[in-house]
């Protein structure tokens, strides 16, 4: 089992791609990254704790590999975003990679410098890549978020359509 945490924008759409996904186990909620200990939401709202929304995922790498997660991950949010993902913006939407292990840095360095040496992106990626840092679980009403409250309209305009666009590129990955 390995651990790798990432922040691409609101969490509860990373987590709810994550979670349909074949080999992780888990993909919880949460913050990282910033100063303030056990920060609530409203806290990591205000874009002054120096928090990242993410998404922990623990996953068996004989069934999902690193690469794999990173390819998913770089099709949820758009790489090139400096502290937004579309309409969410703030320090606390970022795009970062927190790395459990040098394999997992080292792989997000080389895919990054793929998609920048294939000019897949038309801006510089801005995707960072940091140590992991301690990892706050976020509240509970925040858990599996998008499949308890299928009707809330950011969830209607923003996460349902990212995840069907998600769901149609990567079906054969899906559980």
């Amino acid at each position: 089992m390995q651990q790798i945490t990432l922040g691409g924008g609101c969490f509860w759409c990373i987590e709810a791609a994550f979670r349909q996904v074949r080999g992780i186990v888990s993909a919880q909620s949460g913050y990282s990254g910033g100063t303030v200990p056990q920060p609530s939401y409203e806290q990591v709202c205000s874009g002054q704790t120096g928090h990242v929304e993410v998404v922990q995922l623990n996953f068996d790498p004989e069934v999902i590999s690193v690469r794999e997660i990173y390819e998913i991950f770089f099709t949820l949010h758009d790489p090139t975003q400096l502290n937004r993902q579309g309409n969410d913006i703030g320090p606390q939407y970022r795009g970062v990679i927190f790395y459990h292990n040098d394999e997992q840095r080292e792989l997000a360095e080389q895919i990054i410098a793929e998609m920048t040496h294939e000019q897949t992106w038309d801006q510089p990626i801005v995707t960072a890549i940091e140590p992991a840092q301690t990892f706050w679980p976020a509240e509970d009403a925040h858990e599996n978020y998008v499949a308890r409250n299928p009707q809330n309209p950011y969830c209607q305009a923003v996460i349902h359509p990212k995840l069907a666009k998600f769901k149609k590129t990567f079906a054969d990955k899906l559980n």
